[in-house]
């Protein structure tokens, strides 16, 4: 028996673009139905939303139901909170934050079975089909099948990013444009010419070390991001989708005579 294999890795590797949408809410239900309507990718999240791993665990089997993958932002804390998620089958975890060339290689370390890296080794977890995947298997497929993205949110990284591209494990860079305003002291104006230059810089070196680019944007600019490189794009969330539905029915239903 082998682990499941990510989507979102398969389709970078053939030079696709995936798309992904981000899950803000804690139902499960949420994340089947974009599954349903074929987002390659989920993202869902632990260190903004109160979350624990019973609900991740569910949105996770959720995505799995129907072929899509599950990318769970973690919190930052020990080994543990990085490694757990994969435990529980997601196909990747994202590090929010990351600051500097020795925070990547931590990363690396705690995610990375041997010869990349130390993680601590179970086997025993649905990543592994409970013990049905043999071990030796199970180590090299988890660091082929599954992927380990650290964001670019801050400037204080920039001077050790091509660096931080060039690590064995760590497989997608993925730009934060919202924290990284405010981080050049300029919260909130994607206008900055700083931040096109950032998320310029961010694709080019990532590619360069033979890395996948990662950013959020929409329908409207994907093009331009792929132009840069990007191909991985998170186009949105749940709560917009259900703020921009929700105001709709109000509107409508405020404009009947009544």
């Amino acid at each position: 028996m082998n682990m499941r294999p990510s989507v979102v890795l398969e389709k970078l590797r053939a030079g696709k673009t995936v798309s992904c949408i981000k899950i803000n809410t804690a139902d499960s239900r949420v994340v089947e139905i974009a599954a349903m309507c074929g987002f390659d990718c989920v993202w869902t999240d632990m260190e903004h939303v109160a979350n624990d791993y019973s609900v991740i665990e569910r949105q996770i089997l959720a995505a799995k139901a129907h072929g899509t993958d599950c990318l769970v932002r973690v919190v930052r804390g020990s080994y543990s909170d990085h490694v757990r998620p994969l435990e529980l089958d997601a196909a990747g975890i994202m590090v929010p934050h990351l600051m500097s060339l020795e925070d990547a290689r931590k990363v690396v370390w705690n995610t990375r079975f041997f010869p990349i890296g130390r993680r601590p080794l179970d086997g025993g977890n649905a990543d592994g089909a409970y013990c049905l995947v043999n071990t030796a298997d199970y180590i090299k497929q988890a660091n082929r099948e599954r992927f380990v993205v650290v964001q670019i949110e801050d400037p204080e990284p920039l001077p050790e990013l091509d660096a931080i591209c060039a690590l064995e494990g760590i497989d997608m860079i993925f730009f934060g444009p919202g924290d990284f305003s405010q981080g050049i002291g300029d919260p909130c104006n994607f206008s900055n010419p700083r931040l096109a230059e950032t998320r310029r810089l961010v694709a080019e070196t990532a590619l360069r070390h033979g890395k996948f680019a990662g950013t959020v944007g929409s329908p409207a600019n994907l093009q331009e991001l792929q132009a840069l490189g990007y191909r991985f794009i998170s186009l949105g969330a749940d709560v917009i989708g259900l703020i921009s539905y929700f105001r709709e029915m109000v509107a409508a239903f405020n404009a009947l005579p009544r």
